[in-house]
């Protein structure tokens, strides 16, 4: 019997074209993935990968496994389905995966919603980035993720994965109220040009969305202080320590030494669900997407103002 979690490491080569690519989607290292895929070679006896440069194109025998896999997952995640949905309620344990502000902003109540209405539904929530989140759902580990991806760094999903738009989040610029530009109505990019930057760490996608905003204007972002978390950035700013910029979803009342102004061209996310496709039938992913659905609509912004679905346009 092969081994699954063998064949998802060949099947995510295939999607995303190189052994490294590969890691990242299924949150890996490089040496894990190969090792995986020599393992497989060794089981099939038959070469899987003609490495070439810094891609690796698969052989006639890896596509046959490739299709294979696809097969035996589409079968099981329907036969869990069947199964649901014979029961008629959701049940079952599902995990669901969501970046940090959506877990503050509406997921949370969500999840809690979830529980008290389907007692025989197990809902599970990791905090995880859209990166992390997504391999997960490739992986099977998680079967529900809240994702987003900046206007100017968009998130590819593999093509196993369906996903529905729940709405566009907007962000801004958070200063230091002492700060020179901290009266002003609006700012642009070329305004923040030689400033001292909060920011998340390479990798991260507001960290891409800082660096490619900049690079539009022939400059890069001085990022002197690489936080985390928005709530220790907020702690920065009060300190009056650089400048940041902060999406309103799940974004807390600002302290008084804090003052948040709005960008133009306004930087914004698409927030989303997604979910393996073979996996829609299950009672249970239906039911978090309905739950999300209706918590995103339900969303405020910090000052309090009900939500209408877009957090990003009040």
């Amino acid at each position: 019997m092969l081994d699954l979690s063998r064949l998802s490491a060949l099947k995510a080569i295939a999607e995303h074209g190189s052994m490294a690519r590969a890691a990242v989607a299924l949150g890996y290292t490089p040496s894990a993935v190969s090792q995986q895929i020599a393992k497989l070679e060794r089981e099939v006896r038959a070469e899987l990968l003609e490495r070439k440069g810094s891609g690796a194109e698969l052989t006639p025998a890896a596509w046959l496994l490739v299709e294979a896999a696809d097969q035996v997952t589409a079968v099981l995640e329907r036969a869990q389905a069947q199964l649901e949905d014979s029961r008629g309620v959701p049940t079952g344990r599902l995990v669901l995966a969501a970046f940090p502000t959506a877990c503050r902003g509406f997921v949370a109540a969500a999840v809690a919603e979830l529980s008290g209405r389907y007692a025989e539904l197990d809902c599970r929530l990791v905090e995880l980035d859209p990166n992390r989140s997504t391999a997960q759902v490739v992986r099977g580990e998680a079967d529900v993720a809240v994702v987003h991806d900046w206007h100017n760094t968009p998130l590819v999903l593999p093509g196993s994965l369906s996903a529905s738009p729940l709405g566009e989040d907007v962000a801004d610029v958070v200063l230091p109220a002492g700060h020179p530009l901290a009266g002003r109505e609006t700012l642009t990019p070329s305004d923040l040009l030689g400033e001292r930057w909060i920011s998340q760490g390479p990798g991260a996608m507001c960290h891409e969305w800082l660096t490619r905003t900049f690079a539009r204007c022939g400059a890069r972002p001085d990022i002197a202080y690489q936080v985390e978390e928005h709530e220790s950035q907020v702690a920065l700013l009060a300190a009056g320590l650089g400048v940041t910029v902060l999406p309103r979803l799940g974004r807390r009342a600002l302290p008084a030494g804090v003052r948040a102004v709005p960008m133009r061209p306004a930087p914004s996310r698409q927030v989303s669900a997604t979910w393996r496709g073979q996996a829609e039938r299950r009672p249970a992913v239906r039911a978090v997407l309905d739950a999300l659905r209706r918590h995103w609509d339900a969303a405020t912004v910090p000052d309090g103002v009900p939500g209408t679905g877009k957090p990003g346009d009040r």
